[in-house]
């Protein structure tokens, strides 16, 4: 399983496109993703003060777009190389901050 963080409305835009297209796909030519080890500390970094969020976890048996390990910061990465086809995503779960405004995630 790999997971994406993504806003509650990109999301629901997804879901009624019928598949799920980051901004980073058209400027970097991929879509950012992260192990569950990364996930806290990629919300953390990437997405403090944004409030909800949507945890996507991703099957990566059923994507239908290159996934590749790259590295960054030290350490290897998933990043998906095309839009992510709904079928792969086995749940989108709510995140939310603590009082503190930071996120927890453990898989």
């Amino acid at each position: 399983m790999i997971y994406h963080l993504t806003l509650p409305s990109e999301w629901q835009a997804a879901q009624a496109a019928g598949q799920y297209t980051a901004p980073s796909l058209a400027t970097e030519g991929f879509i950012h993703c992260s192990t569950a080890e990364q996930v806290a500390r990629t919300a953390n970094l990437y997405f403090q003060g944004q409030g909800e969020l949507r945890l996507l976890h991703i099957r990566e048996a059923d994507l239908a777009v290159d996934l590749k390990f790259e590295p960054a910061s030290g350490q290897l990465f998933p990043h998906l190389f095309g839009p992510l086809n709904l079928a792969a995503v086995a749940r989108a779960q709510p995140l939310f901050p603590d009082g503190d405004g930071h996120y927890h995630f453990g898989a």
